[in-house]
């Protein structure tokens, strides 16, 4: 059995519509804090059963019978989101899976501006430790914290963030997509894949341009500094944790950090990558 764990998200939802496409519901099971909401899957022949990060007996029993397991990276900001992954990989590990993949990043590093990247490094250096066989899928940035860093952009025609860089916005279909390629693929080699990105990285000013054009208007990108930018995010009501994690990504992008792309995602995809600019017409739509 493949287990998928975060199903009701925003990547593994789509993960396992995949997987249906090319395996027998009965041969899925996946994990959710709520399975409730994960009631669809249920009534289309997948095993629905609670899984928590934080709650490793109810993994034991999430994970019972499992062949592979996909830990989808948890959700979570702060020092417990290593060991909650570490401890959905302990549990894979203990439940017999042969095979494990996790949601990796691309900048994984304990070096990295950017804290989840520092997550991202720590848990796959406890997976390499177990002598389990694994695969960390390398994913580019997620194009839709593209919403995020726009916000009201495309209205107010401008896009005010501090120094940003390129960045390899890629798409969780893409990426869903791969994923369930890497669960099917028995040869592709353990360890941490190439990064899988999109075939262009691009910064905010580029992003702007793209939105302006879309949105039928201008929007012009501000450069602000750092503490300028904090600053003014507190005041209109952001959380200061908040914007100080999304300071730490502007820095990270500015560093380079995001930069790199790469031709293996398409080559798993057997297509060319959704490109950015199909990513922000939903965006700039909605907003």
């Amino acid at each position: 059995m493949i287990i998928v764990t975060g199903a009701t998200g925003a990547l593994g939802s789509r993960i396992v519509d995949r997987l249906l496409e090319r395996v027998p519901a009965e041969r899925v099971g996946v994990s959710a804090r709520d399975p409730e909401k994960a009631a669809g899957l249920a009534g289309r022949g997948v095993r629905v059963r609670a899984g928590d990060f934080t709650d490793p007996a109810s993994l034991e029993h999430a994970f019972e019978g499992a062949e592979q397991v996909l830990v989808v990276s948890a959700a979570i900001r702060g020092p417990g989101a290593a060991a909650a992954n570490i401890a959905a990989i302990d549990a894979a590990a203990g439940a017999g899976a042969r095979r494990i993949l996790y949601t990796s990043h691309q900048a994984a590093s304990p070096t990295s501006l950017f804290p989840p990247q520092r997550t991202h490094a720590a848990t796959e250096a406890h997976l390499a430790s177990l002598g389990v066989p694994f695969v960390a899928l390398r994913n580019g940035f997620y194009a839709n914290a593209l919403g995020l860093l726009l916000g009201d952009a495309a209205r107010s025609g401008r896009l005010v963030a501090p120094q940003d860089g390129p960045v390899s916005w890629t798409a969780h279909a893409d990426l869903a997509q791969a994923a369930v390629a890497a669960l099917l693929d028995d040869d592709l080699p353990d360890g941490a894949t190439a990064p899988l990105t999109a075939p262009a990285a691009l910064d905010l000013e580029a992003v702007a341009a793209i939105a302006g054009d879309l949105a039928g208007r201008p929007v012009r990108r501000v450069v602000v500094e750092d503490d300028e930018w904090r600053a003014t995010a507190i005041a209109g009501g952001m959380p200061e944790p908040a914007a100080d994690f999304t300071l730490g990504l502007y820095r990270a992008a500015r560093d380079g950090e995001f930069a790199v792309t790469d031709p293996t995602l398409e080559r798993l995809l057997g297509r060319p990558a959704v490109p950015v600019r199909t990513a922000l017409e939903a965006l700039v739509v909605a907003g």
